[in-house]
């Protein structure tokens, strides 16, 4: 086991090879974690405070009972992620976690209360947001070829620059939320309507 400590702080994790592993009830403040493997890893119950993960590869991880404050995963690849397994119990106003240009296909946040939550310049194809609270959501420059979009709340986020999402607005709360010229006639498909 890699991390026999209970605690780590102002740590920088580099090139862990820790494919189907288990984690229980570790807390990582401060700490970095660049080009880890972390596939199939079990993390329960750990504590992930102001982290930094940089080009890891966390595909099919789990974090059953883990808590996020301030933590960022960048070049990350995070597909199949169930982010329901989440403990957002102190989550009270910024998302707990944020994304930049990571892969997150076939993830799901579905029913989550994530106001504020970044995802830019992901590639993000059927991922399940349906039922989420995304108010004032970044996914500027964001790949959603397939995302599930139903009964979700959109108010005020950001999809200048995204792309391939279908969003039906009759189902779906998109008050303030800004969008590309372009792009953003995607919103009218599902209305049957003929633009001349």
């Amino acid at each position: 086991m890699v991390f026999k400590e209970r605690e780590y702080w102002a740590e920088h994790f580099s090139g862990l090879l820790m494919s189907e592993e288990k984690v229980v009830g570790v807390e990582f403040d401060d700490c970095t974690f660049q080009g880890c493997d972390f596939k199939s890893c079990d993390f329960l119950g750990c504590r992930f405070i102001d982290c930094q993960f940089v080009s890891c590869d966390m595909n099919v991880v789990t974090f059953s009972g883990c808590r996020f404050e301030s933590t960022c995963f960048s070049e990350c690849k995070l597909n199949g992620v169930d982010w329901t397994k989440v403990d957002y119990s102190e989550f009270i106003h910024e998302a707990p976690f944020s994304f930049y240009a990571s892969v997150l296909d076939y993830s799901s946040f579905f029913g989550e209360k994530l106001e504020g939550l970044s995802l830019r310049k992901c590639r993000l194809c059927e991922v399940d947001f349906r039922e989420a609270d995304l108010k004032g959501a970044d996914l500027s420059e964001t790949e959603l070829r397939g995302s599930q979009f139903r009964h979700s709340d959109l108010s005020g986020a950001n999809f200048e620059g995204a792309t391939d999402y279908q969003i039906d607005l009759r189902i779906n709360t998109i008050t303030g939320a800004r969008f590309s010229r372009d792009e953003a006639l995607s919103l009218l498909e599902p209305l049957e309507i003929t633009l001349c």
